[in-house]
């Protein structure tokens, strides 16, 4: 699929998204086969297997450094399914594997692979209309039976790939709101998970409900903490529930939940949608739980209207993944005692 096909469909899945919803209820409806993760095509990111993960920016000297990494991600990629066959995509649908590795794998997930092992499973997605419906729960259900997919991915991880290493649970949109649910089942209070855990990026999706003992994420180095945002033109408002005001609003430029204006000089560089870096890509400064950008002077970055949220991770690529380096650091340098265990 062309790029501008798939703007395209994001464009049209916001402005007419009647026509994305499933023809049927979800009462009525047979959902695709359960994934078995054991088997290596059901993750769309793998650190010991070629694919999309291991991109980095094509004018970069960035490396892909999975194979000395001494801790993993797992990373929940977005909503790509605007389907009307049903309420949940098939983790066999080749079209749609197609754009997830091309956009959120390469242009997402590569983030980590600096210093992380990547994992990230293929799941049954909801589609975008689960997100939309006013009446009866039939987006809920589509969103609760996407996330048992990522529970029982993440406990595989957990049990077949982690060893008891060091690890950071990432996600963006629909990935992100079942990296919420992870959090609160696995980790929040789960003193071992926790201790294992560098921090959480959880970003591009809302939430007012604070963790017990997961905080914010309030300098660059922190661990254990959680960091989100939602990306806005700057000066504008939203009501949004899923794209709006987050207690755990940081901005990606200074790593500090303060209203503090970061100038686009402090930006790394982002990457814009041919996955290419663009130097001082834009400025940041959260104002009432969302991030505020003045619009990139240069490269080709995705936005409807006011919102940048296809571009949460694209506008701050170097920043995020220079910050991942630095967490990562601080938990081995702090836990330099402990048995940090590398897959071979």
């Amino acid at each position: 699929m062309k790029k501008s096909n798939y703007i395209f469909l994001v464009v049209i899945g916001i402005t007419l998204s009647s026509c994305f919803k499933p023809f049927h209820q979800f009462s009525h409806y047979t959902p695709p086969p359960k994934p078995n993760y054991d088997v290596d095509k059901n993750w769309a990111a793998l650190p010991d297997r070629k694919d999309s993960a291991d991109a980095v920016p094509l004018n970069s000297t960035e490396k892909d450094n999975q194979s000395s990494a001494k801790v993993d991600v797992f990373y929940i990629y977005p909503t790509l399914n605007f389907s009307q066959a049903g309420w949940n995509a098939k983790v066999d649908d080749k079209k749609l594997n197609k754009r997830v590795d091309k956009y959120p794998i390469r242009m997402q997930a590569s983030v980590f692979n600096g210093s992380c092992k990547v994992y990230s499973p293929r799941y049954r997605q909801a589609t975008f209309a689960s997100f939309l419906v006013k009446k009866g729960d039939d987006g809920k259900l589509a969103l609760d039976l996407a996330y048992q997919d990522v529970k029982a991915a993440f406990d595989y991880y957990l049990k077949n790939y982690n060893h008891g290493r060091p690890f950071i649970i990432a996600g963006h949109s629909q990935g992100s709101r079942h990296a919420y649910r992870l959090l609160n089942e696995f980790i929040n209070k789960n003193d071992t998970l926790r201790k294992k855990m560098i921090a959480a990026y959880v970003i591009g999706f809302s939430t007012n409900e604070k963790f017990s003992a997961i905080p914010s994420c309030d300098s660059a180095s922190q661990n254990g903490c959680l960091i989100s945002w939602n990306t806005y033109k700057w000066g504008a408002t939203t009501e949004n529930k899923y794209l709006g005001q987050n207690i755990y609003c940081t901005n990606p430029l200074s790593w500090k939940c303060d209203t503090t204006y970061i100038s686009s000089t402090k930006n790394l560089g982002g990457v814009d949608r041919d996955f290419k870096l663009i130097p001082n890509a834009c400025d940041a400064q959260v104002v009432n739980g969302i991030v505020w950008v003045h619009k990139p002077k240069q490269g080709r970055f995705v936005k409807f209207m006011k919102n940048y949220h296809i571009s949460d991770y694209s506008l701050f690529y170097m920043n995020i993944r220079e910050n991942v380096a630095t967490r990562v650091k601080e938990y081995l340098k702090i836990n330099s005692g402990d048995q940090v265990q590398s897959r071979n």
